[in-house]
């Protein structure tokens, strides 16, 4: 198998395509450019970028896609070691502790500052059609859950990553409401999964371009990777 090495995070990334009222959607720019930026600048040790993807801004039409993410993330995987990672790490090099991560980047254009967000409600309640033209009521992501009401939450230490953040000089919260659209429909599926593999799922909601620049965002994602390695 080979020697064995430190702990590693490998944090998978998804970001979304263009809907309605955003046709250049900030998130896909930068999740699309992450793997050159940080090729330039530099990961902190210890951290390795898995997949970048960019879902469709759809509910159940982005499910495909998410599903295929989660699942291969960990298909490489045996309780909690390394059996096949040839594009990480070099063939056969074996890792003792892995800490998977899944972190999820969405779009307000309403807000100005960068929101970490603490939970999601298995609530589908779209205020408008989804780019698949689905638009839900009222009705539970994953219906063997329970009633809309029901949360979940990340395990990843929030405060923590957000006192880390503010000390680096960005404007960023915390949040308890990550919407009913996409976003929330997204994060609640990727915490339930998370929860049943004992993995770890963030979302992160980003302003507009017009708002905070590329550059800027650029630099905070690289900067959350550090905050999340050094967190969770």
């Amino acid at each position: 198998m080979g020697s064995e090495g430190p702990k590693a995070v490998i944090i998978h990334v998804t970001g979304f395509k263009k809907f309605l009222g955003v046709d250049e959607n900030p998130t896909e720019t930068m999740v699309n450019n992450l793997k050159i930026f940080l090729e330039k600048r530099g990961l902190p040790a210890g951290v390795r970028l898995g997949s970048c993807t960019v879902l469709e801004t759809a509910g159940i039409g982005a499910l495909p896609m998410l599903q295929k993410i989660l699942e291969s993330s960990i298909s490489s995987m045996d309780n909690g070691r390394v059996v096949w990672i040839s594009s990480l790490y070099g063939v056969g090099f074996g890792i003792k502790l892995i800490v998977l991560i899944y972190l999820h980047f969405g779009v307000n254009s309403g807000q100005t500052k960068f929101a970490i967000e603490q939970q999601a409600v298995n609530e589908a309640t779209f205020g408008c059609p989804d780019e698949f033209g689905w638009q839900p009521q009222k009705l539970p992501i994953v219906p063997e859950d329970g009633e809309i009401s029901q949360t979940r939450e990340t395990v990843c230490s929030t405060e923590a990553i957000l006192e880390f953040l503010n000390k680096k000089g960005y404007d960023a919260t915390t949040s308890r409401d990550a919407g009913r659209f996409v976003c929330n429909y997204v994060y609640y599926q990727s915490l339930r999964f998370a929860e049943q593999k004992g993995l770890k799922s963030l979302f992160v909601h980003v302003p507009l371009f017009s708002s905070i620049d590329e550059q800027t965002q650029m630099k905070f994602i690289a900067t959350l990777l550090e905050a999340i390695a050094s967190t969770c």
